[in-house]
């Protein structure tokens, strides 16, 4: 588990295809950015522009994981060598200080639109109309690793329009400041929405 609280902005190094032809997937290095490592053990989780990935290996500022093809046809960012948020599992010993997020990617979003209003920034996704039952008003949402608040919701043809507004540390911290209209970006919509949705749809 995760709290959506990026850590520190680490960069792949690398991308090495795995062996097994065009279905296999790539193995990443990725420098750590800061990110301490010294607690960090083979077979650990880390979270990497919000998708959960395994640690196989690891020096004192990097570290390597292997992505499965299915994984990057699924996400976005793990495919090139670039900055990417990063943020080890969450222990029970510290503050929840996004929401709870499983590192599990639902689905690509496309940012809309991306501009400064006043002293932050308005960031505009359209999510998959898939996802639309799970987006709500003030509700949570992880991009690209990062727990955000939902500040309006529209139901468009085709998708689900959602807008956040960041805040200048946000934007600092984070690789979202990379964001253009057009980018491809990875969500993971609320647990309890999740669950929720679950829950009404099996019948009594």
């Amino acid at each position: 588990m995760f709290t959506g609280i990026v850590a520190a902005v680490g960069k792949i190094t690398s991308v090495t295809p795995l062996e097994g032809g065009q279905d296999a997937g790539v193995r990443l290095d990725i420098s750590s950015g800061g990110l301490p490592l010294q607690d960090v053990a083979l077979g650990d989780s880390i979270a990497i522009n919000g998708a959960c990935m395994t640690v196989v290996s690891k020096t004192e500022q990097a570290f390597s994981v292997d992505v499965s093809r299915e994984s990057l046809n699924c996400t976005a960012g793990l495919d090139a060598a670039g900055e990417v948020n990063l943020e080890k599992a969450l222990t029970l010993a510290e503050r929840l200080g996004g929401h709870l997020v499983s590192g599990h990617v639902d689905g690509l979003g496309q940012v809309h639109r991306f501009e400064p209003v006043g002293e932050s920034w308005e960031l505009v996704i359209d999510a998959p109309r898939d996802l639309a039952r799970f987006l709500a008003f003030k509700g949570s949402v992880v991009v690209n690793g990062v727990s955000l608040t939902v500040n309006r919701v529209e139901d468009i043809d085709g998708a689900c329009r959602f807008s956040i507004n960041l805040i200048p540390h946000t934007i600092s911290v984070t690789t979202l400041k990379h964001l253009r209209a057009g980018s491809k970006v990875n969500l993971e919509i609320d647990l309890i929405a999740r669950y929720v949705e679950r829950m009404l749809s099996l019948k009594s």
